[in-house]
């Protein structure tokens, strides 16, 4: 990507922050590249294709990973960047970035790892996702993690609480002063969000939770559908299903690069520092705004919380929290890396062990520890 494309308040990696551990440049990438690609190579990014949004991975092929997820988010981040003239590499790596921290099991892992871990200071996946690159990643011989840019850890911390902001010094000052990150960051939590809901209106579907009838009430859903129909009068299901979330995407996204565009016209930014002292200046229009809210209520109330997914999820949650109980009464039972580690902070290993697994590592490390039988 040429920097000459790049709108005057992008995020330049020539005029980075940096990184903790001084590096040369590369001859062939720059500092943005370079940390996409170390996140890809990472041990943390290969678990996600293992790491479920909603449904146990073992439960079907088609339904969507963390890995898939964070392709999808990346892809459709990427896009937003290059509209908006906004450094593309940056925005990729973040999107790829933002989930290394999540637990097995999704939501239902993260909060029974959160409720085992609350009085050790507590479990957040956007937190571990910085853990993760910053310390948890044993790949180089000069520093522990990937060593990235400040940029691109500053967007993988979406948010975080003011005691927490405290301790994690450079990327936790804008919690404490009031700024924003970069606008690249910013658009990727956008994209994070119209992925995960429209992506999940798809596996919803073909799980049969819920059905084209109950989401015929949501007007972004009801709108697009008519449109489909009104162009293809005999299509089959699967494809009207595609074609109407498809739509849905294209509405968020265009609808979020023209009134971001507003946006950043009217506040006439000069750099990425005046991006920072600005309020937010990424996001919908009033109308569209309050279509994907509705969105996001629909599915918190038909699907996350649809009956069996509340049984997967306290499935879920006694794994997660039998695991957790049993290592901390016994740290013997830990890798041994993970019982060095312990020796100096019981509660934070095991929880980056547990936070580690994949579903199926935590199924069959649940069953290999409490189940009684033979050949284990």
């Amino acid at each position: 990507m040429s920097l000459q494309t790049l709108a005057p308040y992008a995020a330049d990696p020539l005029k980075s922050i940096g990184r903790h551990h001084p590096e040369p440049l590369s001859e062939t990438r720059n500092d943005f590249q370079r940390d996409r690609d170390r996140i890809i190579h990472s041990t943390a990014f290969r678990r996600l294709e293992y790491k479920t949004q909603v449904f146990v991975n073992h439960e079907g092929d088609l339904f969507r990973t963390r890995l898939t997820h964070s392709l999808e988010v990346a892809q459709m981040a990427r896009g937003i960047a290059r509209t908006l003239n906004l450094h593309e590499d940056l925005t990729e790596a973040i999107a790829l970035a933002h989930d290394l921290g999540h637990t097995p099991f999704g939501h239902a892992g993260q909060d029974a790892l959160n409720a085992c871990m609350r009085d050790f200071g507590g479990f957040e996946h956007n937190l571990q996702s910085l853990r993760v690159v910053d310390k948890l990643e044993l790949r180089y011989a000069e520093f522990d993690g990937l060593n990235l840019t400040f940029e691109v850890r500053e967007g993988i911390l979406k948010h975080c609480s003011i005691k927490n902001a405290k301790q994690l010094g450079d990327v936790g000052k804008r919690f404490l002063n009031k700024t924003q990150p970069s606008l690249e960051a910013q658009l990727t939590n956008f994209a994070d969000e119209i992925a995960y809901n429209n992506h999940d209106i798809d596996d919803g579907l073909r799980s049969k939770l819920i059905t084209i009838e109950q989401l015929s009430e949501v007007e972004l859903f009801a709108k697009n559908l008519e449109l489909v129909k009104a162009k293809y009068p005999k299509l089959e299901q699967k494809r009207l299903i595609h074609e109407t979330v498809r739509r849905m995407i294209n509405t968020l996204v265009v609808d979020l690069c023209q009134h971001s565009a507003k946006n950043i016209a009217r506040v006439q930014l000069q750099d990425l520092d005046s991006v920072r002292k600005a309020p937010p200046l990424i996001g919908f229009s009033a109308s569209v705004a309050a279509q994907n809210l509705e969105l996001k209520r629909f599915l918190r109330h038909n699907l996350y919380h649809h009956y069996k997914v509340n049984r997967m999820s306290a499935k879920a949650e006694r794994i997660v929290t039998e695991l957790f109980n049993g290592f901390i009464n016994n740290i013997g039972l830990l890798p041994q890396e993970f019982q060095e580690y312990a020796e100096a902070d019981k509660p934070r290993a095991v929880a980056d062990y547990i936070a580690g697994m994949t579903d199926r590592y935590a199924i069959r490390e649940h069953r290999k520890l409490f189940a009684i039988e033979e050949n284990l």
